[in-house]
């Protein structure tokens, strides 16, 4: 007994569907073409037919050779493993974990980063207020604060 993917039923079961209504026209067509036997009609029709036959077949040829090529894996591309195959090769697996990695990487950077950006501005406004003129107790004067807060003239 063969297991198909749902997909692939419901993609033959609808084939299968096309089929019968392909069926069923032609048959109406038929019918209808015997009760008005002109010979022209007749011509255009049988010639249309076959062109519509002959894109059919070029179509389901190359439709065919495109899930030849790419497996009937629902129409992507699988290197090895997949779904249907029940195991996935570590190296995939690994792969797709690769992503989240630099990801994590990337964040650690910039997290170090703000961090040392913070300490040397942190460092210069120490470094300011160590060399200037003014004594550090100045400024933890409340009267100081007040001093660089108002404009200056």
């Amino acid at each position: 007994m063969i297991h198909l993917p749902p997909s692939a039923l419901a993609q033959r079961s609808a084939e299968a569907a096309q089929a019968r209504f392909a069926l069923r026209l032609t048959a109406a067509l038929n019918e209808l073409q015997s009760k008005t036997a002109d010979a022209d009609i007749d011509t255009r029709l049988r010639f249309a037919h076959d062109q519509a036959l002959a894109a059919a077949r070029k179509e389901h040829s190359t439709a065919a050779a495109a899930l030849s090529v790419m497996g009937a894996s629902g129409g992507t591309a699988v290197l090895e493993g997949g779904p249907e195959s029940g195991t996935t090769p570590w190296w995939l697996r690994l792969g797709s974990l690769l992503p989240l990695a630099v990801l994590l990487a990337g964040l650690v950077l910039i997290d170090n980063q703000y961090a040392r950006s913070q300490i040397e501005a942190a460092a210069e406004v120490d470094a300011a207020i160590l060399t200037d003129d003014l004594p550090p107790e100045a400024y933890r004067d409340q009267g100081f604060a007040e001093f660089l807060k108002t404009a200056r003239p």
